[in-house]
């Protein structure tokens, strides 16, 4: 290139200097054969290439947290979401745009029919998810929300994007959903502090807030316990004193029965309150027991009482109160009541302010009749369906030896107060080898006992002649011999379930060769206390000793498909029937009934949409005992709480990152990372043939030395 440079330069001033005739032929012919001389060398080729633009990866992250249905711009949160993505889709010119929906985790965004179920919304969980699998890293982000995020304040929470960020100069844009806080007043918060255990006080804080302009100086608050098929019943309440818009009130609550229980609290929400789902939570608590406080209430010395009493008082979880009753109200000692040393039995402390206190009461052969116990009847009856556990063991004074039958203390037993045959007995003093059901068999709290003497068990003297077992109720141990009215056998040993609470009714009066005789001496009388351990850890709802375990996985949301999971304990079997009790003020039908075959592994059970409100189930596993859970449906739970929409922290979220803050009717105004051009195909093509470029240069080669030999300047 630049020897034909040089050439044609000196050729142009050869012919200024010169005044040879023809330079113009010179001078063109010299031009031509150098260009086509150079083309000789360099061979020229066109070059055509066809490319793509690729636009902007962007990745648009969508809240579906419950909260998004509150009210926003347009409609609910969730609607003016969409109407958001709507106008991001129209704006998008080439950007590349993938739509996810986030709360607990990360899913492709659901239909427009679709309403937000997440219990939390989890940004910074959804942003590691995303990036650590994705193939190609975006190049900005939109998140669509309202602000209510889990995770770091408005303070921190820009420092934690930057850190999961790939590189620098990746913008996150926020598109708020919610502009104007709502006129509310809610339960924000409660909070207990350590467990909860039966007889103990629970301090409670509780968090009110009150939003939107709406005037709320003061909101009494109660707290209640749902009771099964009774009116909740009053724990603890005051009044909320509200500042700034929140309010935190200190409170105290006790349980009065271990187990699970249901607790509301409720605040008296002003007028104009535009969210009433939120003036109450509901809790599920499961009381523990520090020890077990029971009362025992013989009626004679026997070697059956004295067994259980020593039981009872060496065993170091359980807090007795025992009486033995040597002093009736017709007994005449000739002498004072100072004098006395037998004092008198206090039925009526016992049986109306102190029952309440008492996990289980024990009556063991005696006899309601002498000692004016048959008015009280109706307030033991009371406390066992209320939570209460009952025991009633036999001896000639039991039973219908104790004049029960047809008291409200019947409906609570396990079995019908019914001779079994005909006759004025009602107890047999002949021993018995009792027989171990098919259900016994299964049953975990006999589990202890069988470990030690497999189905042996030894003569037992004396039997209380009972009738049929209720339905629904468990018999473990039956007469091998006698048979009830119906032609069944006769139940020795039988548990049931009434209203919250638990019963066991034992017909015999010789439990304690379990642990004094013979059969007992070659497992060290330990077998007495294996018994009672399983039958009062039953009654007491010992984990240990429930046929399965109860969970939620997802939680419950009122209105929307709930799933609870089963997981019954190894080597259970048979058909899993599982009931749903609302806890109201009456009883009624079941919100749920259905059956399942159990095979001792977990088992799924979808139960529909349940209303709002504290619920109670209850499963058992073929002829074995129920568990129960409690658990609560919310239509919020957590994320109405605070119905309040988080715009700084979304205004955080977008300075933080260099991105920008709009409202959901200006989502079409942000802009994307231009266009990239990528090309895909290039095709090169001579502008001639090679010996075309050659011929030509030495064609007007020869012409222009002839040109110049004319021109003299050979």
């Amino acid at each position: 290139m630049l020897v034909a440079l040089v050439g044609l330069l000196l050729l142009l001033v050869e012919l200024r200097r010169s005044k040879a005739e023809g330079r113009v032929g010179i001078a063109l012919t010299g031009l031509l054969a150098s260009a086509l001389a150079l083309g000789a060398l360099l061979r020229p080729v066109t070059v055509v290439a066809r490319g793509t633009r690729v636009g902007a990866k962007v990745l648009v992250l969508v809240d579906q947290s419950r909260s998004m249905l509150l009210p926003g711009a347009e409609g609910s949160r969730d609607e003016t979401a969409r109407k958001a993505v709507e106008r991001l889709q129209k704006s998008a010119g080439e950007a590349r745009m993938t739509f996810l929906g986030f709360g607990e985790k990360v899913e492709p965004l659901p239909p427009g029919g679709a309403r937000p179920r997440a219990q939390r919304s989890d940004l910074l969980g959804a942003l590691r998810s995303v990036l650590v699998q994705a193939d190609e890293m975006p190049q900005a982000l939109v998140v669509v929300s309202d602000g209510r995020l889990e995770g770091p304040g408005p303070e921190q929470i820009g420092e934690a994007l930057r850190g999961l960020l790939p590189g620098k100069g990746v913008p996150v844009h926020a598109v708020a959903v919610a502009e104007r806080e709502p006129k509310d007043a809610s339960v924000r918060a409660v909070r207990t502090a350590g467990a909860a255990v039966a007889h103990q006080p629970v301090s409670m804080t509780v968090e009110v807030g009150c939003s939107g302009g709406l005037s709320c100086e003061s909101l009494p608050v109660a707290v209640r316990e749902l009771l099964d098929g009774a009116p909740p019943a009053l724990l603890s309440s005051g009044v909320a004193r509200v500042v700034d818009g929140k309010a935190t009130l200190e409170l105290q609550m006790t349980l009065d029965r271990a187990g699970p229980r249901l607790v509301e609290v409720a605040i008296d929400a002003p007028e104009g309150d535009t969210i009433p789902e939120n003036n109450r939570r509901t809790l599920a608590f499961d009381v523990s027991r520090e020890r077990v406080r029971l009362l025992h209430v013989a009626g004679r010395p026997t070697y059956d009482v004295r067994a259980l009493r020593n039981w009872l008082k060496s065993n170091a979880s359980v807090d007795v109160i025992a009486f033995f009753i040597l002093r009736t109200e017709r007994s005449d000692v000739h002498a004072s009541d100072s004098e006395l040393a037998l004092i008198r039995f206090p039925v009526e402390e016992l049986f109306t302010e102190q029952l309440p206190s008492f996990d289980a009461v024990v009556l063991q052969d005696f006899n309601a009749e002498p000692y004016r116990l048959l008015r009280y009847i109706p307030n033991l009856a009371r406390y066992v369906e209320g939570g209460g556990g009952f025991v009633m063991v036999g001896g000639p004074e039991a039973f219908l030896g104790g004049r029960y039958q047809g008291t409200d203390l019947e409906r609570v037993l396990p079995v019908d107060l019914k001779q079994a045959t005909s006759g004025d007995t009602t107890f047999d003093l002949a021993p018995v080898v009792p027989r171990i059901t098919e259900a016994g068999q299964a049953a975990p709290m006999l589990a202890p006992l069988r470990s030690l003497f497999g189905n042996d068990l030894p003569p037992m003297p004396g039997v209380n002649l009972v009738g049929d077992p209720k339905p629904g109720s468990l018999v473990l141990w039956e007469h091998p011999s006698r048979k009830t009215r119906s032609g069944r056998p006769m139940p020795l040993l039988s548990l049931g379930e009434f209203g919250d609470g638990r019963s066991v009714a034992i017909a015999l009066d010789g439990v304690h060769r379990l642990g004094f005789s013979e059969f007992a001496e070659r497992v060290a009388g330990r077998g007495h206390g294996a018994l009672w351990d399983g039958l009062l850890g039953w009654l007491m709802r010992d984990p240990r000793f429930e046929p399965a375990q109860i969970e939620l996985p997802q939680g419950c949301a009122a209105g929307e498909p709930t799933t609870l999971r089963v997981a019954p304990l190894p080597g259970t079997s048979g058909t899993l029937s599982l009931e749903i009790f609302p806890a109201n003020e009456r009883k009624g039908p079941p919100a749920f009934r259905g059956e399942a075959p159990s095979t001792g592994k977990p088992v799924d059970l979808p139960i529909g949409a349940l209303a709002p409100g504290g619920y109670m189930a209850r499963v058992k596993i073929g002829a074995g005992s129920g568990a129960r859970r409690a658990f609560a449906c919310e239509v919020g739970g957590d994320e109405w709480a605070d119905p309040r929409p988080d715009r700084a922290r979304l205004g955080a979220i977008a300075s933080s990152t260099g991105g920008r803050l709009v409202d959901a009717s200006d989502a079409s105004k942000l802009s994307f990372p231009q266009a990239l051009e990528i090309n895909a195909e290039r095709s090169v093509t001579p502008l001639l043939p090679p010996w075309f470029w050659t011929l030509g240069a030495a064609l007007f080669l020869g012409i222009h030395w002839l040109f110049r030999r004319r021109g003299g300047l050979v």
